[in-house]
């Protein structure tokens, strides 16, 4: 990473309404097009695919998407991107480091992800203390793996989230009080 990142110093956006977030070995642009004018937009991907070529990198436009965010009453259908003479795939939302960011710019799909993860490494703690695993153990797998999938980037999609998902989750919890999650957050809590 550090290497990359001392490698791609230069790799900059040309338009003010544009900007170009690196992390590791990926690269995100993120273009604003007012006024339907989409011009500076594909011009950024123009110079990002004509620096990977100078610095020899290549773009793998099979893992490469687009999301559009369009807040307009009447949407309009999009000219497709193409890079290097390949189509990008448009999609309506994306994994970005992690979180699941979606074009309408709600926390569904990321919230639904994130509970589905968690409920898959529950059965793994559900099997340790059913064998009998001492507690301090059980504390210490459910902290590092399953509290950490929820926390993690929770400062940023939780607030946005609409929450129905939450309280169903407590009104199910309060319905099966003796189930296994109440009694790990219970346990959890009174450390």
């Amino acid at each position: 990473p550090l290497l990359y990142t001392l490698y791609t110093h230069d790799c900059v956006p040309s338009h003010p309404s544009n900007s170009i977030f690196k992390f590791a070995d990926d690269t995100t642009l993120v273009g604003l097009i007012t006024g339907g004018d989409e011009a500076a937009y594909r011009e950024e991907v123009e110079h990002l695919s004509t620096w990977c070529l100078a610095n020899n990198l290549l773009l793998n436009t099979s893992k490469t998407k687009e999301v559009i965010v369009d807040f307009r009453r009447t949407r309009v259908d999009h000219a497709p991107l193409y890079i290097n003479g390949d189509v990008v795939e448009t999609v309506s939302s994306f994994r970005f480091l992690g979180v699941h960011l979606s074009g309408e710019l709600t926390w569904s799909v990321n919230t639904k992800a994130v509970m589905a993860k968690a409920q898959q490494r529950l059965h793994f703690l559900r099997v340790l203390r059913k064998n009998k695993l001492d507690q301090r153990l059980l504390v210490t797998f459910y902290r590092s793996t399953i509290e950490s999938v929820i926390t993690y980037c929770i400062s940023a999609w939780y607030a946005g989230s609409s929450g129905k998902r939450y309280r169903s989750m407590k009104a199910r919890t309060s319905r099966l009080r003796n189930s296994f999650y109440p009694w790990a957050i219970r346990t959890l809590n009174h450390r």
